[in-house]
């Protein structure tokens, strides 16, 4: 699982691997405690962990909404979680510039949904040579995500992941459709199943995503029962309060409960195997 990934733990525990931490970098000091949380929490329980945030998010709904502390500041950030709690970090990028700025502080290239087809980005992202993990878009099938992973693949780079992450139910509304998740895997790269930006309920009138957290456990459990190899969660201590992606976050207290649950599920998925 992930061979070659730097500083990559447990990976002979048989668990799912773990993509967590906030949507965003929103301050100096804010990601910090949630890392120690998550990197402790993965210990315990012998899951193998990538901490996740954006060093800035450039698809926002409202003009006035948070985008960043700086693109500097926020990914030398990520770099210091990275050496302080011997990590690796996964962020998002959006254009083809910010492929090898970004692959300079991070193990992991996240292609947002809605670029998932963006050739000049998948290129830019391959050629660093870094893990690149493309998020389905919410238009797009399981099936023909294969084209995505060949964009990455031909630039000569192996190290690719497909995350699902629902797809647009109406205007405002997603739905995962499991299929999917055997669908992807059969391209023979590790399938990862975001569950907190499946449950977004987006395009509200506010200008603000909703969504429903209340579904996070169910979304998870299902996705290990079927076999995903990674989990990709959003968390945050106080989600009300976070600059991005609240309402369809995970409060970070709840992490090692569900984590604990997901864990005695594959363990069940795995002997029945």
């Amino acid at each position: 699982m992930l061979p070659g990934l730097k500083n990559i733990k447990h990976t002979d525990s048989g668990n799912f691997f773990l993509m967590a931490g906030p949507c965003v970098i929103e301050d100096e000091v804010m990601a910090f405690p949630i890392a120690e949380k998550v990197v402790s929490i993965a210990e315990k329980l012998k899951i193998p962990v990538v901490f996740k945030a954006s060093f800035k998010k450039a698809n926002r709904t409202r003009l006035d909404s948070f985008t960043g502390i700086g693109d500097e500041m926020a990914l030398n950030i990520l770099r210091e979680i990275s050496e302080k709690f011997n990590v690796p970090v996964v962020t998002d990028i959006h254009t083809a510039d910010d492929a090898m700025r970004a692959s300079q502080y991070v193990d992991i290239l996240q292609i947002p949904a809605f670029l998932s087809r963006q050739t000049d980005l998948l290129v830019a992202a391959g050629e660093t040579g870094r893990f690149v993990n493309i998020k389905k878009g919410q238009f797009l099938s399981g099936e023909s995500m294969k084209y995505a992973v060949r964009k990455v693949k031909n630039t000569g780079n192996n190290n690719v992941m497909l995350t699902e992450r629902g797809t647009m139910f109406g205007y405002g509304d997603l739905v995962v459709d499991y299929r999917n998740i055997v669908e992807m895997k059969k391209f023979e790269v590790p399938v990862i199943l975001d569950i907190t930006h499946s449950l977004q309920q987006p395009n509200q009138s506010k200008g603000v995503t909703g969504g429903q957290p209340e579904l996070i456990e169910t979304i998870a459990k299902a996705g290990i029962s079927v076999g995903v190899d990674g989990i990709f969660v959003e968390t945050h201590p106080d989600p009300k309060k976070a600059q991005s992606d609240g309402e369809n976050m995970l409060k970070l207290d709840r992490l090692e409960s569900l984590l604990t649950k997901l864990v005695t599920i594959r363990k069940a998925v795995n002997g029945f195997s």
